[in-house]
């Protein structure tokens, strides 16, 4: 490791750095040192912005490990070639004891080099594996992940396992706060965990949860607007069809505002057909076949008007019939999103006479309206007071 000047700020940084800590600028693998002006830059740049020395290039006169050992190995020839012949017969054991010393010598530096060699390639490795298990393990949201980096790293640099304890301290206090969110049950409680950690490997559990937690209050409450409000909070819901089904049935079974309308037009024309005794009217208002009337199944339009004919008795100067507005409607989805109401009510009748006197009378009605609009069962009890 050396210490060498970020060429981005120029502050003194450790050549082995991820990035430099002043200015973020990446620096382990990134930068390379100009082998004429000793000058640091990045190493994606074509040349030496001090001397223009083009990176990468071999300076003259700059040889590698392995030359130098060449180097000395044949200098050491020269030298003994360039030694006088022996000249006597006692000289050679000498001068042979000499040579052997040499190539030994020879040997030795060749082979410091290459072990050199070996062992800086094998720190490179050692180095890019670390590298590589370190950025995975701190985009992993696994604690086990992270705690086996540093089982296999012990010696790795201080930056790296810094960052990875600090990484997997959050991990231990977002499993913390998802255990007490899970213990609570409330959806209050998992709202916050959420807001806390929005990025949490259990947000898609959370959101199950409150989902589940809202649909839960929405069908047991039965009612549209609770319905409207689960559809509303969550457009994505798991529940989504289950909630536009329900709100179709009850839209079939809850009596809305213009389904009291659609019964009280019904009956107010049925009542005033009556009064004015037309035949015309009074029958437009009843299905051609209607399943009961006044007690007699099956009954005709005639069956109605002759019931019109049959309370005019003589002596009947006028009569009048009105709805006393108590309508208790029900309503029933006969298939194909048709409608049949089921209606209980109170009538009055006021019956003025020839010699003016008036005789009141109260009745309660029960009845059915079918799909078309029409009454489709009419019956009534007379009520004594």
């Amino acid at each position: 490791m050396a210490i060498i000047k970020c060429p981005e700020c120029n502050h003194d940084i450790s050549d082995k750095a991820p990035v430099c800590p002043c200015c973020g600028a990446p620096i382990a693998g990134h930068v390379v040192t100009c082998p004429v002006c000793g000058k640091v830059y990045f190493s994606n740049q074509a040349e030496c912005p001090q001397c223009h020395h083009v990176t990468g290039e071999e300076v003259a006169g700059q040889t590698s490990e392995q030359e130098a050992a060449q180097a000395i190995v044949q200098t050491f020839e020269q030298d003994s070639e360039q030694k006088p012949e022996p000249t006597s017969e006692q000289n050679k054991p000498a001068n042979a004891h000499k040579n052997n010393r040499i190539v030994i010598m020879v040997v030795v530096v060749v082979a410091l080099v290459v072990c050199g060699i070996c062992y800086a390639f094998y720190h490179n490795a050692q180095s890019d594996k670390e590298q590589q298990a370190y950025e995975m393990a701190m985009t992993s949201q696994d604690a086990d992940v992270l705690q086996n980096y540093l089982a296999m790293y012990p010696n790795a640099p201080e930056e790296h396992i810094d960052s990875i304890q600090a990484h997997l301290e959050m991990l231990k206090a977002i499993d913390r706060d998802w255990t007490n969110a899970m213990v609570s049950g409330s959806k209050s409680a998992i709202e916050r965990y959420l807001a806390e950690h929005p990025d949490s490997p259990f947000k898609n559990i959370a959101q199950h949860m409150i989902d589940s937690i809202d649909w839960s209050v929405a069908s047991a409450a039965g009612n549209v607007e609770s319905l409207e409000a689960y559809i509303e909070s969550h457009p994505d819901g798991e529940h989504l069809e289950e909630a536009n089904d329900a709100i179709k049935n009850l839209n079939a079974t809850t009596v809305q505002p213009e389904d009291k309308l659609l019964v009280n037009g019904v009956f107010n024309s049925f009542f005033q057909s009556l009064n004015a005794r037309d035949e015309e009217a009074l029958t437009s208002t009843t299905s051609p076949v209607m399943t009961k009337f006044l007690g007699k199944s099956n009954a005709t339009r005639s069956d109605v008007v002759t019931f019109m004919h049959k309370i005019y008795k003589s002596g009947v100067s006028s009569m009048k019939w009105q709805s006393m507005d108590d309508y208790n409607i029900s309503k029933k989805d006969v298939g194909s999103q048709k409608i049949e109401y089921t209606v209980t009510f109170s009538a009055k009748q006021t019956v003025t006479h020839d010699d003016n006197t008036i005789e009141d009378s109260q009745y309660r009605v029960s009845a059915k309206i079918s799909h078309e609009g029409l009454i489709s069962e009419f019956n009534m009890v007379k009520i004594l007071e």
